[in-house]
């Protein structure tokens, strides 16, 4: 076999970069093929406070990567014909209850996560009420018509297995995959007796900002979690374990763990999900730039992870974080790269610089002069960069993602402006509820919109560690929250975007001094806060 050492030595500089450049604390990496374990390597800190470096052995949870466990176990009970994946979910957990006009949710659909229901926004700690409380909500669309990942849907596929086993989730997990296949480090739950093993996570100072790339981190919330969507952990030695399997189809270091038509369902193209990336069930597939992947992702609070195999060349890895890193990106797309040259015995690509936030590719096209009141907001471009000015002070932007920008701007207290287009044309400007029209807008610049809906503008805060907090603002005439507009629906409830099969609802009560008290996001309750 080639020696795999000069691959350890480019990941080596390559995360060096990331961990001085984003402040970011600790990352833990495993390649493999179909064979062996190739490589494990650990980089910065499990623990800041107490300088404890990540190690091999140092657990991170993996978020939804779980799913696929879940999706391993469903098929096994199928081999064994316990599961019809095309019944409808009732006939396993009789009380389960959504309003729908169309034909019933079976497996399969939420395996898909095509079943048409909410995505869920955790408010209860326990899955059982949450599952539960789709009874209060509706589909969006038939079933199987269109992609929306549900979290909720896998919770309940958690309890589906609970209920045929007559045993716990993590019980299930255990005995179905993490013995057969030898992961005897990895935990199916996340419980407090887990805590001293496990990489303290971390995310950003704010909640509800962007943060730039070195800003310090601070530990995230902690909790427990036994669900389905993802409640296990591991280190990045055993899910290179589970991967290999994946890379095996299906078979494992003692046997099977699933068929060969069980392995057929669980990466054959369901749906698309994305920017062609299909989803099947429990797993991403797809092909970029003529290469096929199979994989997963997960992310927790203060943890993300990344799981990607090339099934053609029998090679895959995973990539384990305690944080926010604003160039994990840059990390899997290289690991991956240098893994497949390697495996064909091709030249080694060198170790990419890090990419310049502040260089923004096609930055002319937001450049312009955009108004709102008379009040002018003058952005410029220049050698790739881009710089907004107002009150005559002025600021660089940095780019986010596609046409969000962070900027550090008195003029835009939280930190973020987002570009709109009509087409491929920037047209405008806005920062939470503030609007401002470039000069290739050519609509209209006043709007009406019904009184009551002054009441529903604010920010709304709840004690749920991952949907911490929303604001609502009133820009053109329409509400808006989550960064979509709000469409009325007639009674008193708003469905969240424009998509008419989106199934997402919010409403407002406790209406107390012209303001509403509460909002409810897909049955979750969310209140007033005194922060703008």
């Amino acid at each position: 076999m080639t020696d795999p050492s000069p691959l350890r030595e480019r990941l080596d500089a390559l995360v060096s970069q990331c961990l001085t450049t984003d402040s970011a604390p600790g990352i833990a990496l495993a390649l493999t093929d179909r064979d062996q374990l190739l490589l494990t390597a650990s980089y910065g800190y499990a623990n800041l406070d107490a300088n404890q470096p990540v190690t091999d052995e140092t657990l991170f949870e993996i978020g939804s990567i779980g799913k696929s466990f879940t999706a391993i176990a469903l098929l096994q009970l199928r081999e064994e014909g316990t599961v019809d994946f095309h019944a409808p979910v009732v006939r396993y957990l009789p009380w389960f209850e959504v309003r729908t006009a169309h034909e019933p949710i079976t497996i399969h659909h939420l395996l898909s996560h095509t079943a048409g229901i909410i995505g869920g926004t955790d408010f209860t700690p326990a899955p059982t009420y949450e599952v539960w409380s789709l009874r209060e909500t509706e589909t969006g669309c038939p079933p199987g018509e269109r992609f929306s990942y549900s979290n909720v849907g896998y919770k309940l596929l958690g309890l589906v297995l609970e209920e045929i086993e007559g045993k716990p989730y993590e019980d299930i997990i255990q005995e179905r995959i993490f013995v057969p296949l030898g992961m005897a480090t990895s935990a199916s739950v996340i419980t407090h007796a887990l805590r001293p093993r496990l990489a303290v996570g971390y995310t950003g100072q704010y909640d509800d900002r962007p943060s730039p790339p070195d800003a310090p981190m601070v530990p995230a919330t902690w909790l427990e979690t036994d669900t389905g969507d993802g409640c296990l952990a591991t280190n990045a030695e055993d899910l290179a374990t589970y991967l290999r399997m994946i890379l095996n189809r299906g078979q494992g270091p003692r046997g099977r763990v699933l068929t060969e038509e069980s392995f057929e369902l669980l990466t054959t193209p369901v749906i698309e999900a994305r920017d062609g990336a299909f989803y099947a069930h429990g797993l991403g597939v797809g092909e970029k730039d003529g290469n096929r992947w199979v994989g997963h992702g997960g992310g927790m609070v203060g943890y993300r992870s990344e799981m990607i195999g090339d099934p053609e060349l029998g090679v895959g890895m995973v990539v384990l974080f305690n944080g926010r890193f604003a160039h994990g990106d840059v990390i899997e797309r290289y690991t991956l790269s240098l893994l497949r040259a390697w495996k064909r015995g091709e030249p080694l690509p060198n170790v990419p610089a890090l990419p310049d936030l502040r260089r923004i590719e096609g930055a002319e096209q937001f450049a312009g002069v955009y108004q709102q009141a008379g009040r002018r907001v003058v952005v410029t471009a220049a050698d790739e960069r881009l710089t907004l000015e107002i009150d005559g002070v002025a600021a660089p932007l940095t780019g986010i993602d596609g046409d969000d920008f962070r900027v550090d701007h008195p003029a835009f207290p939280l930190g973020s402006v987002r570009f709109g287009r009509d087409g491929e044309r920037v047209i405008e400007l806005t920062s939470g509820g503030d609007w401002y029209h470039g000069e290739r807008y050519d609509g209209p610049t006043s709007f009406d919109y019904p009184e009551e809906w002054n009441a529903y503008a604010g920010h709304y805060r709840s004690h749920n560690p991952w949907y911490t907090n929303f604001r609502v603002v009133l820009r053109k005439g329409r509400l808006h929250a989550f960064d979509k507009p709000l469409e009325p629906l007639g009674d008193g409830r708003f469905r969240v975007g424009d998509d008419p099969r989106a199934p997402e609802r919010i409403q407002f009560d406790t209406i107390v001094n012209g303001n509403a008290q509460r909002a409810l996001v897909d049955r979750g309750p969310y209140y007033r806060f005194f922060t703008p």
